[in-house]
């Protein structure tokens, strides 16, 4: 018999806390019941929460590893993720040259087909090289280009299944072609580093535009044309009630205010939150680089070195779902929904995100600080000490 189960009283069901089992078998979880069958193993997470794995689709590296990396460094950069819940993840590439920005989804390819990763990658997120100059941030602005067909076609078109996701600049893309162009092959385009107008986010939904990367950062507000005010990417994320965002829930990048109101405003299906992680998470070192951009860590999260902005952060999952509940006070269920289902829902992952029958068997068991007992990966218990 293969069959395996959890026991908790405090399962974290979409809609309600649950006393009872989980049943799994062969990576699927097979019920969710209060019946008491025979197993050939239990797992007592009594006085434990249990939540779906928790899946973050936007980080760039982890525990002193690169997603830029080596197929090496990424295989040991989802392991340091993956022990903080992370079942599911989006390795981020940077803005560089185009050539090592494809070279980094070979790698990311590779690990795909790699044994040694316990959970899954989603696929490569490309954050650039097609962003706003006036909204960099961290990005270097020596790589930032607008949308060049004759590069990302090709590489669109012979690594469809390894990009899951683009973050570009809507106002560099007037018809609409690059988002087109990713919608077709399955890749979900999503706003970020932008200076875009309500205009030119219309053209990008239009187009298959589904998400504002980290809303707040790097992303417009109003402006003015001559006295006229014009919507800028924040505020037509709230006027379009089906776009989705995504915001770094570590404490330092949004006050818990603000995270409270973008939660007011969007509620939990709409939001998903990200770490925007770099190498450097989990580590002592407090100086480092992201591509070309030089950073150094203080107050728990990373800057440019002349302080002028952030450059990243040094979060895990776990920390986001700490930050939303103890700080900005959002009811539990709610916050793990935005690490679970909400970014299931957006990367159309139709069997990740919840703790439901023929899910993956993929489970974050924390303690009442969220701090992580115990990890899952298709039935897998994970090693997290």
């Amino acid at each position: 018999m293969a069959m395996e189960r959890i026991r908790s009283d405090k399962i974290l069901l979409e809609d309600r806390l649950f006393n009872g089992y989980i049943y799994f078998d062969g990576g699927k979880i097979t019920e969710v019941s209060e019946k008491d069958y025979p197993v050939s193993k239990e797992y007592d997470m009594t006085g434990y929460y249990v939540s779906a794995g928790f899946i973050d689709i936007h980080t760039h590296g982890g525990g002193g590893y690169r997603f830029e990396g080596s197929v090496d460094e990424i295989v040991n950069a989802c392991a340091f993720h993956l022990k903080h819940g992370t079942t599911s993840i989006c390795p981020t590439i940077s803005a560089s040259s185009f050539a090592s920005m494809a070279g980094s989804v070979t790698n990311v390819w590779q690990a795909m087909q790699d044994p040694r990763v316990k959970g899954k990658i989603i696929g490569t997120h490309l954050e650039g090289p097609y962003l706003s100059k006036t909204q960099a941030g961290a990005q270097c602005p020596a790589h930032i280009t607008a949308p060049v067909e004759e590069d990302y076609l090709p590489l669109i078109e012979k690594n469809a299944d390894a990009i899951a996701r683009w973050t570009y600049a809507p106002e560099n893309d007037a018809d609409g072609k690059f988002a087109k162009a990713l919608t077709q092959h399955g890749i979900l385009a999503s706003a970020g580093h932008t200076d875009a107008i309500y205009a030119d986010m219309l053209c990008a939904v239009e187009n298959g535009c589904r998400l504002v990367t980290h809303l707040y950062s790097c992303t417009s507000t109003v402006t003015r044309d001559h006295g006229f005010r014009r919507l800028g990417v924040i505020e037509t994320a709230y006027l379009l009630d089906d776009l989705y965002v995504e915001i770094i829930c570590d404490g330092k990048h949004l006050p818990p205010e603000l995270i409270r109101l973008i939660y007011k405003i969007k509620g939990a299906e709409r939001i998903a939150l990200i770490t925007d992680s770099l190498a450097l998470a989990g580590t002592e070192q407090t100086h480092g680089f992201m591509q070309d951009t030089e950073f150094v860590i203080e107050d728990g999260v990373c800057k440019l070195m002349d302080r002028s902005a952030f450059a990243g952060s040094i979060a895990t999952a776990d920390r986001l779902l700490r930050v939303a509940t103890q700080e900005a006070e959002i009811p539990l269920l709610d916050a793990v929904k935005m690490i679970t289902a909400t970014p299931a829902e957006i990367m159309k992952l139709s069997e990740k995100g919840k703790i439901a029958r023929n899910m993956d068997a993929d489970f974050a068991v924390f303690d009442d600080a969220v701090q992580i007992k115990a990890v899952f990966a298709k039935g897998e218990p994970i090693k997290i000490q």
